[in-house]
C-alpha cells in the first residue's frame, strides 16, 4: 500500500510530495480539486495549509479534505512524464 511521507507547499496549487516508495516530486493539483470538500482549497492561503495525516499517511487539509496517495502518485507520474525531454532515436 502506497503512503505519503511528507508534503511541502510550493506555490499556487503546486506541492512537493515524498512517497514511501522513494519517489518524490512536484504535483500540480490545479483543476483536480473537485467536489464540495475542496471548495475551501480554492483559496491559495488555505490550500497552503496542506499536511500529512500521520494515521492515514496521505495529504490532508484542516477541513478534512484528503487525497488518496495513489491519485497523487498518478498525477505525479503523468506530470513528470509530460515534462520529460523527448528522446530522439535513430536506427
Amino acid at each position: 500500500m502506497l503512503h505519503i511521507k511528507s508534503v511541502r507547499y510550493i506555490s499556487d496549487y503546486k506541492i512537493w510530495v515524498a512517497f514511501d516508495d522513494g519517489t518524490e516530486g512536484q504535483v500540480d493539483l490545479d483543476g483536480h480539486l473537485k467536489g464540495s470538500m475542496f471548495v475551501p482549497l480554492k483559496d491559495k492561503e488555505y490550500f497552503s495549509k496542506v499536511s500529512v495525516d500521520p494515521e492515514l499517511e496521505t495529504i490532508v487539509w484542516p477541513n478534512g479534505a484528503d487525497l488518496a496517495p495513489e491519485f497523487v502518485k498518478e498525477l505525479h507520474n503523468n506530470q513528470s512524464n509530460k515534462d520529460a525531454p523527448k528522446r530522439a532515436y535513430s536506427y
